[in-house]
């Protein structure tokens, strides 16, 4: 599980990061389709109040100057519910190792499988995942 994230990035424990610019993050990669992110308020107290909310479960991948460059955020039933990269770090193994990573921690705590959900016509999104051995499940 100790595998280090493509060169070029950090990891970054949650309590190192500003909630904000995870936001802007979100936001910026969810701008061309694929999901949504509401406002900061309405998106940053119900994700850290949720039963199933863990900091571990929110993988920070960063640029050198600590800006953030990718996260995946999972529940602990072993969902994921967003994995995104920012646009001028994609195509840069980034979004794999994230979600090969979360896979990782997962199996160490036992879970026999990762569910998520991705919109229908996000067709991109859906060949990532079938990439990563991920099925349709209707």
């Amino acid at each position: 599980m100790e595998s280090s994230p493509p060169d070029g990035f950090v990891i970054l424990p949650l309590w190192q990061t500003r909630p904000a610019a995870l936001h802007a993050l979100l936001r910026t990669a969810y701008a061309d389709g694929g999901g949504s992110v509401p406002d900061f308020d309405d998106w940053w107290w119900p994700l850290v109040e949720d039963r199933e909310f863990d900091p571990a479960l929110l993988i920070v991948a960063a640029h050198p100057t600590g800006q953030p460059a990718g996260l995946i955020q999972c529940w602990t039933s072993a969902f994921v519910k967003d994995l995104v990269v920012a646009p001028d770090a994609r195509n840069r193994g980034l979004g794999s190792w994230l979600l090969q990573h979360a896979f990782a921690i997962f199996a160490a705590r036992g879970a026999s499988h990762v569910d998520l959900k991705v919109q229908a016509g996000n067709s991109g999104a859906r060949r990532f995942y079938a990439r990563h051995g991920m099925v349709e499940v209707h």
